[in-house]
């Protein structure tokens, strides 16, 4: 047997999310598509993470086991998948790794970016989320800089995942602008809960325009089990940008 690894971007505007449906258009249901045509085998793709319904890739990766028997060069599979796929799917890098590598579980590192504006354009709607009031970098990091550490994320997810424990790390948080009208909200952690840095983002926005108590994210971190409300950021301006290993 052989343990294909993959890495590639997408466009999440027009997808139901990363994960496999019936019936419905999905990053992984698109790429194990055109694998089975090329490979005449059913593939099934393990991933290192899964993103929401219009969340974006700059990188993702995945890995695969296909029969050792096959003979075709990697780099005629990466040329002839990404004739075959969507153009809002690139794969930029396959390689062949031993047979315990996973892309799911063996990650150092993921992380993500997030794009906030205040200059409206209706041309970049979805993949920067329009706020109207303008957000200092300073004072939102100031904000967020007591979700960095290892807590019990419980009150950051969405509750319909099943998860073996809620306890996450996350190692950095940045926030600087990236253009006069426009910041960025950088997270990198071990690994991510379902929906966790929207509602990250989400609440701390609420926390910064004062829609909330200034000591907001200590409540849901110190109190992971009380239910409070939450808010979650849309999907357009949230990338995954890392994955490492």
């Amino acid at each position: 047997m052989r343990n294909i690894k993959i890495s590639y971007s997408y466009d999440g505007s027009d997808f139901y999310g990363f994960q496999r449906q019936p019936d419905k258009r999905t990053v992984q249901g698109e790429i194990e598509r055109v694998l089975n045509i090329i490979l005449k085998k059913e593939v099934n793709l393990i991933t290192a993470g899964r993103t929401d319904r219009g969340v974006h890739a700059r990188m993702q990766v995945s890995n695969f086991i296909i029969d050792s028997t096959l003979t075709i060069p990697l780099e005629n599979l990466q040329r002839a998948v990404n004739k075959l796929l969507p153009s809002d799917i690139s794969i930029f890098d396959i390689d062949e790794e031993d047979m315990s590598f996973n892309a799911r579980y063996m990650p150092k590192a993921r992380a993500y970016e997030y794009i906030i504006t205040w200059e409206k354009d209706v041309f970049s709607r979805r993949y920067k989320t329009y706020i109207s009031k303008e957000v200092n970098p300073e004072k939102l990091k100031s904000i967020l800089s007591v979700l960095e550490g290892k807590h019990d994320f419980n009150n950051f997810r969405i509750k319909d995942e099943n998860n073996r424990t809620t306890v996450r790390e996350i190692y950095k948080i940045d926030v600087y602008y990236k253009k006069e009208n426009e910041i960025g909200i950088y997270i990198e952690g071990s690994a991510f809960l379902k929906t966790q840095v929207r509602i990250i983002v989400g609440t701390a926005l609420d926390v910064y325009f004062k829609r909330k108590p200034e000591n907001y994210l200590e409540l849901l971190l110190n109190e992971p089990h009380i239910q409070r409300k939450i808010e979650v950021a849309e999907p357009g301006g949230l990338y995954l940008t890392k994955i490492e290993y």
